[in-house]
């Protein structure tokens, strides 16, 4: 083809701009930093804005948690050990109540119905049952009862004994606060003759022993009858006999119609109902805050508040794993970025010392942190065993991503033009490092504390003392209860899982945000 066939007339030219000068144009819009722009990527993906709320709320919860319960994780009451999440916002209903669905024969019914007769604390909810019948084994037909047991209440009446001072106490309280505490003293030679039931205060009615069980006698009236002693001496209050002293709660006169003490050696033992006793000894004796025995998310098998250890125990975790995390962070990077940067001789030897240390299995890092180091905090251990090795990941990334930046253009200009090594190392490629180190560095804290978990769980690290507990150590705790109380362990089981799936989530989104490559792509 000839040339000529491409030729173009000059008059076809024209200048489009023949009196103005010509100047870049200012821009429009405003200029977006980094991170605005990396954030403004980030707020597209709808996954990880739900992980971040959700790590918001947990992070939440550690911090402001152990502020909205008056227990403190030192508290235990094995009285109220297994007790069930109760919220008093759904005490009128059936759910979230503190109750438990009972089924259960004739016998055990009358001992849990009994309470409410006695003492109006109703261990039946609302004192409301079902008879339900049924057939054995041997094909005979049986009663049984059907209802809501409730975990604050089954407790019931227990004996207990007192010093004169602390007998006097509750009487005091008892006419000031019109409660009851004390209630009468049984017969001994009226309480149930079977061998489980002869110390148990609960019987304060006439029985009879079946086949090894003590069986409620119903009067003509088909009524419980009560086997309470009779009063055996004067009102105390005149200085004599302490036993028969009583407030004037339910009482007719000075001197009451039974005894409410039997002395002994060591003071008075007495049928006290422990739910109001638990209300007296926290308000009058303790003072504590506490004003009555209810858990939000129940009680441990010791009598913990769950609410408490686990919110304590996450904060714990969430500190550690932060702490450790932005040390790796800190050591990994400038560790990693000498040995991209500088690479040949340097950054051989510093790879053997890598190799050499990451070589060691983490337990056997703990182990013998453990066995070195046996008087010393059971954090610092934790903390220097996943210090020790932890900050090798975060250098490998920052050397690989140095060794993938360091020979662009935009570091040689800055190279040609002066600049430093600790410029180019930190203004220049370290910001293009970022995304993934970031990344990284968000993923290492779940991963951590599911390790710290998984140490307090086997029962390697034990951070159950006085004032501290963890995750780990509630799920280790709640392996026995699990088919009874699955409540115990569903709490901390829950937290776990959705930590993990956050974090997980939440760093997909970090790393997608902070990656430069993928800038302009969602438009």
């Amino acid at each position: 083809m000839k040339a000529q066939d491409y030729s173009i007339s000059k008059d076809k030219f024209v200048f489009a701009q023949v009196e103005e000068e010509m100047h870049d144009k200012e821009l429009e819009t405003k200029p977006i930093s980094y991170f605005k722009d990396a954030f403004n990527r980030f707020k597209r993906n709808k996954a990880s804005i739900a992980a971040a709320i959700i790590i918001m709320i947990l992070v939440l919860f550690s911090i402001i948690g152990p502020f909205c319960t008056p227990y403190k994780v030192s508290y235990s009451d094995s009285v109220y050990a297994r007790a069930l999440p109760k919220n008093s916002w759904f005490e009128k209903t059936n759910f979230w109540d503190g109750c438990q669905e009972w089924t259960t024969n004739e016998e055990q019914f009358y001992y849990f119905y009994s309470m409410g007769v006695e003492t109006g604390h109703n261990a039946l909810k609302n004192q409301k049952y079902e008879k339900i019948s049924t057939l054995n084994n041997k094909g005979e037909k049986i009663v049984m009862y059907k209802f809501r047991l409730d975990s604050y209440q089954q407790q019931g009446v227990v004996f207990m004994n007192l010093t004169k001072e602390q007998y006097l106490s509750i009487q005091e309280y008892q006419d000031a606060n019109n409660v009851q505490i004390i209630y009468p003293y049984t017969d001994k030679s009226k309480r149930p003759t079977a061998s489980q039931d002869i110390r148990n205060a609960n019987y304060w009615f006439k029985t009879q022993t079946v086949g090894g069980k003590s069986k409620a006698v119903l009067n003509a009236k088909g009524e419980l009858t009560n086997i309470y002693r009779a009063n055996s001496g004067v009102n105390p209050k005149t200085g004599q006999r302490w036993d028969g002293y009583y407030s004037k709660m339910r009482v007719e006169g000075e001197t009451p119609k039974y005894d409410y003490a039997f002395e002994n050696q060591t003071g008075y033992e007495v049928r006290v109902n422990y739910y109001e006793y638990y209300i007296y000894y926290h308000k009058a004796v303790l003072k504590d805050g506490i004003t009555k025995p209810s858990f939000l998310f129940g009680a441990t098998g010791t009598g913990q508040d769950i609410f408490v250890c686990l919110s304590s125990g996450a904060r714990f975790s969430f500190i550690l794993a932060i702490t450790v995390a932005i040390v790796n962070l800190f050591v990994g990077a400038i560790y990693g970025a000498i040995e991209g940067y500088y690479g040949g001789k340097l950054d051989l030897m510093m790879e053997r010392f890598v190799e050499i240390l990451s070589a060691v299995p983490f337990m056997i890092v703990i182990t013998l942190l453990k066995y070195h180091m046996q008087g010393s905090s059971q954090v610092l251990i934790l903390f220097i065993a996943f210090f020790l090795t932890g900050w090798i990941g975060m250098a490998g990334r920052t050397r690989m991503q140095f060794y993938r930046f360091k020979n662009q253009e935009y570091v040689l200009a800055a190279r040609t033009l002066g600049a430093s090594d600790k410029r180019i190392m930190f203004k220049h490629i370290f910001p293009n490092a970022l995304g993934t180190l970031i990344t990284s560095c968000v993923l290492v804290i779940p991963s951590m504390i599911f390790s710290e978990t998984s140490l307090s769980y086997l029962g390697i690290i034990n951070l159950n003392s006085g004032n501290m507990t963890s995750v780990g150590t509630l799920l280790a705790n709640a392996q026995s209860d699990l088919a009874s109380f699955p409540h115990i362990m569903l709490f901390p089981a829950v937290f776990i899982c959705l930590l993990m799936l956050s974090f997980n989530l939440f760093g997909n989104g970090l790393r997608d945000a902070f990656n430069p490559s993928l800038r302009g792509s969602e438009d």
